[in-house]
């Protein structure tokens, strides 16, 4: 397992490395890392079992398995709010667009059903 986080101190190397007013997003960092290496799996942990649909509302649905196809569809409609799930499912979409076979998104508690498929949201091509 590889882990990566956000946070840090963002630098650009001009003639030399100098602090800049940036966000080192974890997910999109971790999605890089996974897709350097090679990885088949990328694992998002959150506080939800699933990415849902219609979020909080009434009729909200937890997003099972999902083709990149339905989750370009679902980020194209702003379903994904854009501080929180949003980035989660651009990294997701972007690790199987770049060749990684698997992508999931779940609760910590849920990591080993999840990594089984047997919960979290699983996106494949």
């Amino acid at each position: 397992m590889i882990t990566a986080g956000g946070g840090g101190v963002p630098v650009v190397r001009d003639d030399a490395l100098r602090g800049v007013e940036a966000v080192v997003d974890k997910d999109k960092t971790s999605q890089l890392l996974a897709s350097e290496l090679g990885a088949d799996t990328l694992v998002i942990l959150t506080d939800v079992e699933f990415a849902y649909v219609n979020y909080e509302a009434s009729d909200q649905r937890p997003l099972r398995r999902i083709s990149t196809e339905e989750l370009r569809a679902h980020l194209d409609a702003g379903e994904f709010g854009e501080g929180s799930m949003r980035p989660k499912m651009e990294a997701c979409l972007r690790f199987i667009e770049q060749g990684g076979e698997r992508a999931v998104v779940t609760a910590s508690e849920h990591l080993m059903d999840a990594l089984a498929g047997e919960t979290g949201t699983q996106v494949r091509a």
